[in-house]
């Protein structure tokens, strides 16, 4: 078969653009890993890092293949966006999580929204306890249990203020919800205690594992989870009306 002039351009910008793709799937394959391992230590030991790191990859070359370097933003914000959501679903795919952690999460949000509710400020360990009618070790037993779930649970929190913009053009006025839903989630940040804002900084803006932020903090690593699985049920009290769960 004889190509034309035109036929050649095509084969020759398609060529290219298989290589561009490649370069990027190499140059960007160690953010693959590093995303990977940084979900991994908030999630259940059932979940294995090569299965998140095989589903970041396609993300990664699905990334690689969509992005429009005209929106605006980096490739490497664009394919971080990317890579998380489609490690966040395979999880999602595995259903990890028994009945009564789903229970227990939102009973703890139920109950945060209740007092915070009545008393007009920031639920206490301890009042949140007594609206669960359970004792203090019981409600800090509760938020280990559902550590994973409550991580998990901010994650798409955080996630669905990303995702729509990955998908903008395909879905306009959900980017425009999308964008009230991520002000609302900034104002509600905004408004937790000192100690969970600055939580929130160290593991997602510093991208440090619960131990590290335990040795900013000066607790062991327990704590740390806990705090970050009441923070996460104090943040979808405060949301409960973008959210249903």
């Amino acid at each position: 078969m004889t190509l034309t002039a035109g036929g050649v351009s095509m084969y020759t910008r398609a060529q290219g653009s298989a290589d561009s793709q490649d370069r990027l799937v190499d140059q960007f394959a160690p953010l693959v890993k590093r995303i990977a391992y940084h979900l991994l230590g908030r999630l259940p030991a059932s979940v294995q890092v090569e299965d998140l790191i095989q589903a970041g990859m396609i993300g990664l070359l699905e990334a690689s293949r969509k992005f429009d370097n005209s929106k605006g933003a980096s490739f490497e914000t664009y394919a971080g966006i990317r890579i998380r959501g489609a490690m966040l679903d395979e999880v999602r795919k595995g259903d990890w999580a028994p009945r009564s952690v789903h229970r227990n999460t939102r009973m703890v949000s139920d109950a945060v929204r209740a007092v915070e509710s009545r008393l007009g400020r920031d639920a206490r360990d301890q009042e949140i306890a007594a609206e669960l009618d359970v004792s203090l070790e019981e409600y800090y037993a509760i938020l280990n249990d559902t550590a994973g779930s409550k991580l998990f649970s901010f994650d798409d929190l955080l996630e669905s203020g990303t995702r729509a913009d990955a998908h903008s053009d395909e879905e306009p006025f959900g980017g425009l919800e999308d964008q009230r839903f991520r002000q609302a989630l900034v104002e509600a940040i905004d408004t937790l205690p000192e100690r969970e804002r600055l939580l929130l900084s160290l593991y997602y803006d510093e991208e440090l594992n619960l131990k590290e932020i335990g040795a900013v903090l000066g607790v062991s690593e327990s704590p740390v989870s806990q705090l970050h699985s009441q923070c996460a049920a104090r943040l979808r009290a405060r949301l409960v009306g973008w959210r249903n769960d």
